[in-house]
């Protein structure tokens, strides 16, 4: 049952702090509101700049979610401005989009919502517009009407299905008018309109609306099986998980075949109980629970054909059709009510729904692919209650493509930024807690990329990880422990990378060590321990990584970091100059096999960067001052004068040239060496 959270915050101020603490109450709730979806007003009267009183209206802006939502996030509108529209008998999206412009009483506020006239028209101060999923399971019903006399009587105005807008907004405030009695308004297929004198009595109408259709619907649902019952039972967690980790990079790359899609699986409760239902597979194609929803979720998911225990090849195989199958058919959909000149988005699905095993979303981003998931989660509770009480219904197939493809709707996303260059990219990046690890993963960031930070230093890489969530965003950045040496260590690290982001497509390789002795003093185990991590783990990651590329189907990104000593003899550094050689030629081996699949393999050799360095805080620093005869505060300045151009090198130069390989810049080079070593001569691949 939804909870009414006003509480002890019953005395916060009017206006604006109000509105702000009630958008924030509602959107807390995810069975209130969906993410992004909804909107809040209030009406005060305010002194303009001219010292004048006005009314103002404020309601949620285009853009903002109502539980993170703050004061700042508001657009505010003159209502004398807006009041002879209630005059006109109609207005395009366009003309009403057009005239809201002018009648902006802040100018620094976010862009009025196709739904502003919704609250500007009904005559309340205070008025609530959500989306419950109590309410959209009556809304959403065959006989939805009846139900909703039912349990609210003459309280509640039905409107029958019209697209948000003016027609929408005057419809709604000409119904409540006729209606003096009415204490909401129920949106055929939509959502729920109610309102208030004050911030707390708007707030408890729109709780008590919604707790008396949970009453209503706890009632009618008493007895009902949930989607007819399994027709499939679920894999143990375990083997869903195992299953997923095989599975997710070649479902990435089915989906990924015009632009790069990050995953999200979800194998909660409530989605398994629907991927297992007998109804369910039928019930999917019905059509969107929500309108808000279908920009995230598309009209219908992909529902696997699919047994479970069928096994992993076959999984790849029903998924694979089924994308291409989905593409098809929503290419035909999309034709069917294509305007001339209309440009048709990506054909692929952003829910995929597998028996057995559970949900599977996309985006642009892993937070992109959480609401997804989170949205048709919400579908899933509505397709539930309607199941038990009544039929589902959805927006008819031309309903749905008008939202799918509203003009307004393009527009708005027209006014995001351009997508950065590593957008939608995923980076595993070795060393990941390092200076150049680190340097790299941040440089790679600010153009958009989710990064894995894989360390022998699992705190160290965790509390990188934390850093750049913070900076970036939630769920930018994943940290694993990884040993570059151990078999079994980077299969794991890899298998976590995927359940999270579902593949990969940038690896660098940059774990490290060094160590400098005389060959006569080099012990075996020295020797060893340099060969295991500079050659045998650049191997370990690189060949997880073409098999991880060769599931995508998409090609692949690899970069390796070397060293100067990888191309010139280094003085008492033999083991690590010769396993740095290995390395550099098994770079170039790679880039000749992963050239036809389209897996470029490029090596960066720095030289001498101390900054961040923990081989740079360890016995090396004293070991090559005394092979050059100097204290190891001299360092710096000796690395700095043997260079050509007189400069040092710094982890941020690194991952620069790293950069460089793993973007379109560089898309027709591959088995490359690019040096940034300030120019050292006797290193010129030239």
């Amino acid at each position: 049952m939804i909870e009414d959270l006003w509480g002890d915050h019953g005395d916060v101020a009017a206006g604006l702090a109000a509105l702000t603490y009630r958008s924030r109450l509602l959107g807390a709730d995810r069975r209130v509101c969906n993410w992004g979806g909804g909107n809040t007003s209030t009406k005060v009267r305010q002194k303009n700049f001219k010292g004048e009183w006005e009314q103002v209206l404020y309601v949620k802006g285009s853009g903002s979610d109502l539980a993170t939502i703050g004061e700042r996030g508001f657009a505010a509108l003159r209502m004398d401005d807006i009041a002879p529209l209630l005059l006109r008998d109609e207005m395009s999206d366009e003309d009403m989009v057009a005239y809201l412009a002018h009648c902006v009483a802040e100018p620094n506020l976010p862009r009025s919502s196709i739904e502003t006239l919704l609250h500007a028209f009904l005559p309340f101060p205070e008025v609530d517009h959500t989306h419950p999923d109590a309410i959209i399971g009556i809304c959403c019903s065959v006989n939805g009407r009846a139900m909703a006399e039912e349990v609210f009587g003459g309280e509640a105005v039905w409107i029958p299905y019209i697209r948000p807008g003016f027609s929408l907004a005057k419809m709604v405030a000409e119904a409540v008018r006729s209606r003096p009695g009415a204490r909401l308004v129920l949106l055929e297929k939509h959502g729920l309109i109610t309102w208030g004198d004050t911030p707390a009595e708007c707030y408890h109408s729109t709780i008590a609306t919604i707790q008396k259709a949970e009453a209503y619907l706890e009632g009618r649902m008493k007895g009902s099986v949930a989607f007819g019952g399994a027709a499939v039972e679920a894999l143990p967690q375990t083997d869903r998980v195992d299953l997923l980790a095989a599975v997710l990079p070649a479902i990435r790359g089915a989906v990924s075949q015009k632009t790069p899609m990050i995953l999200h699986c979800d194998d909660s409760a409530a989605v398994m109980e629907f991927v297992n239902g007998r109804a369910s597979s039928e019930l999917s194609q019905v059509g969107a629970a929500c309108p808000d929803h279908l920009v995230h979720t598309k009209r219908v998911p992909l529902f696997v054909d699919w047994t479970p225990g069928a096994g992993e090849e076959e999984l790849i195989r029903r998924v694979q059709a089924g994308v291409d199958a989905y593409a098809e058919a929503y290419a035909e959909y999309v034709g069917r009510h294509q305007a001339p000149g209309e440009q048709a988005g990506d054909p692929f699905p952003r829910i995929i729904l597998i028996p057995g095993v559970g949900m599977v979303s996309t985006g642009k981003s892993k937070s992109m692919a959480e609401v997804s998931a989170g949205l048709y989660q919400r579908a899933i509770a509505v397709m539930r209650t309607c199941f038990a009480v009544d039929a589902f219904t959805s927006l008819s197939e031309q309903e749905s493509y008008a939202i799918e493809y509203w003009p307004l709707e393009l527009y708005k996303l027209s006014l995001a930024p351009p997508e950065q260059g590593f957008s939608r990219q995923v980076a595993f990046i070795t060393g990941g807690a390092g200076g150049i690890g680190k340097a790299t993963a941040k440089r790679l960031l600010d153009e958009g990329a989710h990064v894995v930070l894989a360390d022998l230093n699992a705190q160290g890489a965790k509390d990188a990880a934390k850093e750049f969530d913070a900076r970036y965003g939630e769920g930018r950045c994943l940290d694993v422990a990884l040993d570059v040496t151990d078999e079994g260590s980077v299969a794991t690290a890899y298998r976590a990378a995927i359940l999270h982001y579902g593949g990969l497509d940038i690896v660098v390789s940059n774990a490290g060590i060094a160590s400098s002795q005389s060959v006569e003093t080099t012990s075996l185990r020295e020797w060893q321990k340099n060969i295991d991590v500079l050659a045998t783990g650049y191997f370990l990651v690189s060949r997880a990584a073409f098999q991880l590329f060769r599931l995508q189907g998409s090609g692949g990104n690899i970069v390796f970091v070397a060293s100067k000593n990888a191309m010139v003899a280094g003085k008492n550094a033999s083991a690590y100059s010769a396993a740095k050689a290995a390395e550099l030629h098994l770079a170039r081996c790679l880039a000749e096999e992963g050239g036809g699949r389209g897996i470029r393999v490029n090596t960066v050799c720095p030289d001498a960067v101390l900054q961040g360095s923990a081989i740079w805080s360890s016995s090396w620093r004293e070991e090559r001052a005394a092979a050059y005869g100097i204290a190891p505060e001299e360092l710096d300045e000796h690395y700095r004068q043997r260079t050509t151009l007189k400069v040092n090198i710094f982890p941020e130069d690194i991952a620069e040239a790293i950069a460089y390989f793993a973007s379109s810049r560089s898309a027709k080079t591959t088995g490359c060496i690019l040096t940034v070593d300030g120019g050292v001569a006797a290193a010129y691949t030239r």
